[in-house]
């Protein structure tokens, strides 16, 4: 499946949390989110544009591949992600075995997130607002399709943003900006 997603850059979150609540739409209790990223021994997932992490939410957590972004308007991607057990000590041990296969970490992001779902089109929509720390609030728009399709899920979350009013795209992954904002880069804020 394709995750057909857009990220914003969010200075305040009230006129969004009013906009979903008009559509009916239910935003979840906020949840603290830990993503562990790690590049391959065979290749460098910053230059192919890939992602490989283990996802931590509360004592759920999750393996995640994403493929590279297929176009500049949005973060169109291959996702397959997969349930592994539950509690620390699980992703602790999953994080160590990668290690022990040659994965390298190459960073964590951290977050707070609050989920709200909606169909619009006849497609689910999955709009999360983030306050990633150290990094600023976010808001991600996304829709999971299939390949054939991609472009009517495209112009859909390209139309909400517009109907959100939201307007500062940010293309780079959250772990790109971590790190580069570990180098000294610039943050979105």
């Amino acid at each position: 499946m394709l995750e057909v997603e857009v990220k914003y850059v969010v200075d305040d979150f009230g006129a969004l949390e009013a906009a979903l609540t008009r559509w009916g739409a239910e935003l979840s209790a906020p949840r603290r989110d830990a993503d562990h990223y790690f590049n391959a021994p065979d290749r460098d997932f910053a230059r192919t544009d890939e992602a490989f992490r283990v996802r931590s939410i509360g004592s759920n957590n999750y393996v995640t591949y994403k493929g590279p972004k297929r176009d500049r308007e949005t973060k169109t991607r291959l996702e397959i992600e997969v349930p592994i057990g539950d509690g620390e000590s699980v992703a602790a041990d999953f994080r160590r075995l990668v290690t022990y296969l040659g994965y390298k970490p190459s960073g964590v992001v951290r977050k707070s997130r609050r989920v709200a779902h909606c169909e619009r089109d006849g497609f689910p929509l999955q709009i999360c607002l983030d306050e990633v720390d150290h990094l600023g609030r976010f808001a991600e728009l996304e829709v999971v399709a299939r390949e054939e399709e991609y472009e009517p899920a495209k112009a859909l979350v390209l139309d909400v943003a517009r109907e959100l009013g939201l307007m500062r795209v940010e293309r780079r992954s959250y772990l790109e900006m971590v790190l580069a904002q570990q180098s000294g880069g610039t943050s979105p804020q």
